[in-house]
C-alpha cells in the first residue's frame, strides 16, 4: 500500500461494510493517511477486530437496509467525529446464483434492499451534514456487473446498475454545492464476498477480464481513496473502473 502522507489530515469518514474486504482496506488507508474513520457493518462480531486492525475511531453495527438504523448511525457518527467529510458506501451482498426463471424472490428483494435501498438511505441521511459544512465526498461501490450484466446474477447486476444511475442523479443535484458523488465499478477482486458465490461463477467472471486475473483489493481501494479525497475536485456524477480491461466505457 502506497501511503500519501497527510492526504486525509483533518478529514473524517464513514465506511459501510467496513469490517472486511474493500471497506476494511479503504478504512486502513484513510487512517494511514491522517483521517479519522467510523466503520459500519452488519457483522457485529467482526467490528472489534476491524477497529483494532484499522485504528478506527469507532464502530457501529448497522443493517443499511434499515432506514431508521441508518439515520441513527449517521447521527452517532457525526457526534463522534464532529463532522462528516466522506462516506464510502461499500456494504453489499451478491444474492443467489441462478437463472431468472429460478431466482428466489426473497433473495432478489434482499439484494435490492441492501445494495440499492441501503445506498439511498445512507446518502439521504449523510448529505444534510455535508451540505451544512459545504464539503463532502461520497463514493458508492457499484460493479462491472452493473454495466455489463452477469448471467445468473440478475439481482446483483440490476442493483449495481441502479447504483450507477442513482450516483449520477445525486452527483448532478449537488454539483455546485461542494459535495461530489461518484461510484466505482470494479471487476471481481479477491474479497470475502466471493464466499457467497460458487467457484464456477468466479471462474466465469475471471474469464471475462482481459488481464487474466482477479483484481486485488488494494487496487480498488486506491481508486476509492482518490475519489474520497480533495484531489478529486472536478469529477462528479461519474464512474471509475477498476476492471482489468473488461469495461472501456
Amino acid at each position: 500500500m502506497t501511503v500519501f502522507q497527510g492526504r486525509f489530515e483533518g478529514r473524517t469518514a464513514i465506511i459501510t461494510g467496513g469490517a472486511s474486504g474493500l471497506g476494511l482496506e479503504v478504512g486502513r488507508r484513510i487512517v494511514a493517511e491522517g483521517g479519522r474513520v467510523v466503520l459500519w457493518d452488519i457483522n457485529a462480531d467482526n467490528l472489534a477486530r476491524a477497529q483494532a486492525e484499522v485504528g478506527a475511531e469507532h464502530v457501529i453495527a448497522v443493517d443499511v437496509s434499515d432506514e431508521d438504523a441508518v439515520a441513527r448511525a449517521v447521527e452517532e457518527s457525526n457526534r463522534i467525529l464532529g463532522r462528516i467529510d466522506v462516506m464510502v458506501a461499500s456494504a453489499g451482498i451478491t444474492g443467489a446464483t441462478a437463472p431468472v426463471h429460478e431466482f428466489p424472490a426473497d433473495s432478489f428483494r434482499r439484494v435490492i434492499e441492501i445494495n440499492l435501498y441501503g445506498i439511498f438511505y445512507c446518502c439521504r441521511a449523510v448529505v444534510p451534514y455535508m451540505l451544512a459544512n459545504g464539503y463532502g465526498r461520497i463514493v458508492n461501490v457499484a460493479s462491472v456487473a452493473g454495466k455489463e450484466g452477469n448471467p445468473n446474477a440478475s439481482a446483483y447486476s440490476a442493483s449495481k446498475a441502479a447504483v450507477i444511475g442513482f450516483t449520477k442523479s445525486l452527483g448532478k443535484e449537488l454539483a455546485t454545492r461542494g459535495v461530489l458523488v461518484n461510484s466505482v465499478t470494479p471487476a471481481t477482486f479477491e474479497s470475502p464476498i466471493l464466499e457467497q458465490l460458487p467457484q464456477s461463477q468466479i471462474d466465469f467472471m475471471r474469464s471475462k477480464i482481459p488481464m487474466g486475473r482477479l483484481g486485488r483489493v488494494e487496487e480498488t481501494a486506491a481508486m476509492v481513496c482518490f475519489m474520497a479525497s480533495e484531489e478529486c475536485s472536478f469529477t462528479t456524477a461519474s464512474t471509475f473502473d477498476t476492471s482489468g480491461g473488461r469495461t472501456t466505457y
